[in-house]
């Protein structure tokens, strides 16, 4: 009681305060749609989203096409809008389109899709459901669900969708929308057309059983997500609909977010590595990474105004929080610790042997897969092997003994980050590391990692 009759004496100044730092620190939730805002993640919403949204928690969706092996980190914007959602007290559905994936999304598509097969859909579906329980909570009062929108349809003939879906929306109202309108020149099938009228369904089977209310996604989506609103309105009686999008994130350039010079940056580790994708926060520009903080990390806005603040200066090292929040997450902790260690091997000059001694061999595998690399069977290494003999012969490091021996007398040459001043040193198996892995380095930048089997 004591409590409750210290916050009824406070100024209303002073609550406003106690109330904001609260928000701030998610004592209390801010609300979804104000936390959107400080993070620039809002395009869009329906009239009274915003009302609809406060009070008792709400259920609401996103849907992803398996179209692609795994998710990437544009897949990611969205994945982080539940994140978002659930973390304010709502309910979050995944829905898996594996109805919508075999049909093809005309949204900011110059020409027809190439049609999956359904093998191909189905194995992508699978593991994108195991990929997406990684992020989201399903345990507790809002726990997060994931649905599958063929079951929506795997019962259903032609004859039933033209009748009880196809009737609702007009073929007016349908080639309002920009996804249409921008593709009648080139071209646009039935096929293809028919998408929005069953994304539209889609919200309609999750209105009624789950009660969800709400439809949130990319900007591209808002043809297709109040195409979803209208047929609510006009099939269930009384009932209303809201939609959210967020902005179509770029990079400052104005490229496409999501996208290395070597193409896609997946969730999959085997699609992308821990190291490369850590790597792409690391490495992007500087002018983007408070957009990137803001839209990614799970810290509150308090936290983030901190850092921009302190890191002002030191860009790099707000870049090198990202990457470490979002390795963690997406890959392991254990992932992150096996990347800080290639990423010392490489760009610290003051790593030490005994680092080196302790990496894993899954963090040796990637250094390996970063500089250039050598095999060798380890047997060569058992007898009275000549270093020189080994970097010309085994592994031509150097195109020559000549030149092999006067780097190392020029001290240029380390095995394992210690340095070899010995022409005549001999190469044994105490020189590996793990059991199979020697570093040699050539001077301050030439690096070659050496695999023995």
């Amino acid at each position: 009681m004591a409590f409750f009759s210290f916050i009824l004496s406070q100024s209303k100044s002073a609550l406003d305060t106690l109330i904001t730092f609260a928000k701030k620190n998610r004592f209390i939730d801010m609300g979804f749609i104000e936390e959107l805002q400080w993070r620039g993640m809002l395009h869009d919403m329906t009239p009274e989203t915003g009302e609809f949204l406060n009070g008792e928690p709400k259920v609401g969706y996103i849907g992803f096409d398996p179209t692609a092996p795994s998710m990437t980190i544009g897949n990611f914007v969205q994945i982080q809008l539940l994140k978002i959602f659930q973390l304010n007290g709502h309910t979050p559905i995944v829905l898996m389109g594996g109805a919508t994936g075999r049909i093809g999304d005309p949204s900011f598509k110059d020409q027809e899709r190439v049609l999956k097969t359904t093998e191909e859909l189905d194995s992508n579906l699978q593991f994108q459901m195991e990929q997406v329980k990684k992020f989201l909570s399903f345990e507790g009062p809002n726990a997060a669900i994931i649905v599958n929108n063929f079951d929506f349809y795997k019962d259903m003939n032609i004859l039933d969708f033209l009748r009880n879906v196809g009737k609702t929306l007009t073929v007016n109202y349908m080639m309002s929308k920009d996804s249409v309108k921008n593709r009648l020149e080139t071209g646009l099938s039935f096929t293809e057309f028919s998408y929005q009228l069953l994304q539209a369904y889609d919200f309609q089977c999750l209105y009624e059983k789950y009660n969800c209310r709400l439809q949130m996604g990319g900007s591209d989506q808002w043809g297709n997500i109040t195409s979803g609103t209208e047929f609510i309105r006009k099939n269930l009686t009384d009932a209303k609909a809201y939609a959210v999008t967020t902005p179509l994130l770029t990079k400052s350039d104005g490229k496409k977010f999501g996208k290395s010079e070597e193409g896609n940056i997946w969730l999959d580790a085997n699609l992308t590595s821990a190291y490369n994708f850590y790597q792409f926060w690391i490495n992007a520009d500087d002018a983007d990474i408070s957009k990137f903080l803001r839209y990614f990390t799970l810290k509150n806005e308090q936290e983030v105004i901190a850092l921009e603040t302190q890191y002002q200066d030191d860009r790099r090292e707000l870049k090198k929080i990202l990457a470490e929040e979002l390795t963690e997450r997406v890959h392991s902790a254990e992932d992150l610790a096996a990347v800080k260690q290639v990423s010392e091997l490489l760009f610290n000059k003051n790593m030490t042997k005994e680092t080196l001694m302790s990496m894993s061999v899954s963090a040796l595998n990637t250094v390996k897969s970063e500089i250039p690399s050598f095999d060798s069977e380890k047997g060569y290494i058992k007898g009275e092997v000549l270093l020189v003999d080994f970097f010309t012969e085994q592994c031509p490091i150097f195109s020559s003994k000549t030149e092999a021996k006067r780097a190392i007398q020029n001290n240029a040459v380390s095995i394992n980050k210690e340095k070899i001043g010995d022409v005549d040193r001999i190469l044994t198996a105490g020189d590996l590391v793990q059991d199979g892995y020697i570093l040699i380095e050539n001077g301050k930048k030439n690096k070659y990692l050496i695999s023995l089997n």
